[in-house]
């Protein structure tokens, strides 16, 4: 049986939600099932997923905070029953989501008595608030909390450093105004858990992976997901795509050769799959060319294939060595589309 045989023969792995649940607006769950997947496939996929889902995913946190006439973390507002550390402890919990990347400021201005929650958060279009009644504050006093924040999207942890940190260093520190920054765990990805099972199928082991995700509310568990299989597929784009070269320059796979390997025979799908669902902020554009398609609306490479290069043109301080520039890119990921044929 050739390649070509055998790949026909072979049953197309299915994606299914098996159960979805929220049980409150920071607790989400679902459990997936991957299969038929060949003896050692489940594991494979598995684990580099989990991983990937638990270090990659991005979220939004509030990294810094600014407080007016406080000279430390540990101070006590009078008329707040909490200190200034247990506010920080507070803002730290709210659970954000943004789909623009950047640093974003928001702010609370608040005057008592009152229970102060997220809700009480004045933020930019492009962030919301998961749960909104989240503790903040408890103000019993006829004063006013003015706090600004500080919210970016990244992955992953950031520990601040306190020992490091001096708050009039912060450039946007000024007057009596005190930057507190915060612990971020940008994770929207809670936990993750996988198991495998295996079963005879048509004279071999087949396998069936099962998957299980808890989000907190950030992200819904389908979403986390995809945006880590989109990761894993960048990062393995590179061997996609590399050639090796001799010692003379020459490539060492030469064209008879290289449609024969069994990874060429999809390459072109999945270079197809792979770039139409990356943000264009991952691609090598210039500044120019990044700033004019985020001000179109054009926020991914399935965004741009829908543009011509008279639809390109239209784009305000976008000129014709910018399109040119894009036109190239489309060329070299070899991704043919009905507005831009290449």
């Amino acid at each position: 049986m050739n390649q070509n045989e055998i790949a026909v023969s072979m049953k197309i792995p299915e994606l299914k939600c098996v159960e979805s649940r929220t049980e409150n607006k920071r607790f989400h769950y679902s459990r997936f099932t991957l299969s038929p997947l060949r003896k050692g496939q489940a594991n494979t996929i598995g684990s580099a997923i989990r991983r990937v889902l638990l270090g990659e995913v991005e979220g939004t946190c509030i990294t810094r905070a600014k407080f007016h006439n406080i000279s430390n973390e540990y101070s006590v507002i009078i008329g707040i029953e909490e200190s200034i550390h247990e506010i920080l402890m507070n803002l730290k919990e709210i659970v954000l989501r943004s789909d623009a990347y950047g640093i974003r400021e928001g702010s609370i201005h608040v005057v008592g008595p009152k229970k102060v929650t997220a809700q009480d958060i004045m933020l930019p279009p492009s962030v919301r608030i998961i749960d909104t009644t989240q503790h903040i504050a408890n103000i019993n006093k006829s004063i006013t909390l003015d706090i600004s924040l500080q919210i970016e999207k990244g992955r992953g942890y950031i520990i601040q450093n306190p020992n490091n940190y001096n708050p009039k260093d912060e450039i946007f520190a000024i007057d009596a105004a005190f930057v507190f920054p915060i612990d971020a765990a940008f994770a929207p990805v809670q936990n993750v858990n996988y198991s495998i099972h295996s079963y005879w199928s048509e004279n071999e082991t087949q396998e069936i992976l099962f998957l299980e995700i808890w989000t907190n509310g950030g992200l819904a568990p389908k979403e986390a997901l995809y945006e880590a299989s989109r990761n894993l597929i960048d990062f393995f784009l590179p061997f996609l795509n590399a050639k090796e070269e001799n010692s003379d320059g020459t490539n060492s796979l030469s064209d008879d050769i290289t449609p024969s390997l069994p990874i060429l025979h999809i390459s072109t799908d999945t270079k197809r799959i792979a770039f139409d669902q990356m943000y264009i902020d991952q691609l090598n554009f210039s500044t120019r060319v990044y700033n004019c398609l985020k001000k179109a609306n054009i926020n991914t490479v399935s965004d741009l294939l829908n543009y011509s290069r008279e639809d390109l043109m239209k784009i305000k301080h976008l000129g014709e060595q910018s399109v040119k520039e894009i036109l190239e890119f489309i060329r070299n990921i070899q991704i043919d589309s009905p507005g831009n044929p290449v």
